[in-house]
This record gives structure tokens, C-alpha cells and sequence, in this order.
């Protein structure tokens, strides 16, 4: 099932304290990126995102966003400041995003 526009505003909504938000859709779904790093993902209406030590601090229910993929955390928090500030806190944990070549 893919998921929907309206939810992908509502997480948006919810991560408006985080700098330079992206996303980017992909087979339905919409992979979720901040300052060029991707944190997490939108799939099947789910807000998912990746198993870090900021995010591991405050969420703990796993799920795997799509069949033959990694585990991720869901995130069940409603509290926009405490979602941007864990996104916030992820992003050093991040890899730097790779640069294409022209």
C-alpha cells in the first residue's frame, strides 16, 4: 500500500523545527532527508526512522519499512519539538550525503 500525500504533510508538519527538510518520493513512498542526509521514510502511512543513538534514546518499536529491508524505528511521538529535536540530534550520526559526479 503506498502511502498518502496527507500523511506525508503531517509528518512534515511535524518536523517544520528541522533545518532544510526534504522529501523525495520513490515508489510510492517518500524517503525523508535533512540538510542532504536521509534520516527516515514515509512507508505504507508509517513514519519510520533510522536505528541511531539519538533515535534509539527516545523511540524503541521496530518495524521494517518494506520487505528485505533493515529494521527502523517507528516513531508514535505527536510532539513536533521533541520529533525535530531528535531528528536535530541524529544528523551528526548521519553519513555525509555522496556527491554525484557530472
Amino acid at each position: 500500500m503506498a502511502s498518502t500525500p496527507e500523511y506525508l504533510e503531517y509528518v512534515l508538519d511535524l518536523l517544520a523545527g528541522v533545518p532544510e527538510v526534504s522529501s523525495r518520493k520513490m515508489m510510492g513512498e517518500y524517503l525523508l532527508y535533512a540538510s542532504g542526509r536521509l534520516f527516515g521514510g514515509v512507508y505504507d502511512d508509517r513514519f519510520l526512522v533510522k536505528d541511531t543513538g539519538a533515535s534509539r534514546a527516545v523511540l524503541s518499536a521496530e518495524e521494517v519499512p518494506y520487505e528485505g529491508a533493515s529494521p527502523m524505528l517507528l516513531v508514535d511521538v505527536e510532539d513536533a519539538e521533541a520529533v525535530s529535536a531528535m531528528v536535530v540530534a541524529m544528523l551528526p550520526e548521519l553519513p555525509e550525503p555522496k556527491r554525484r559526479r557530472r
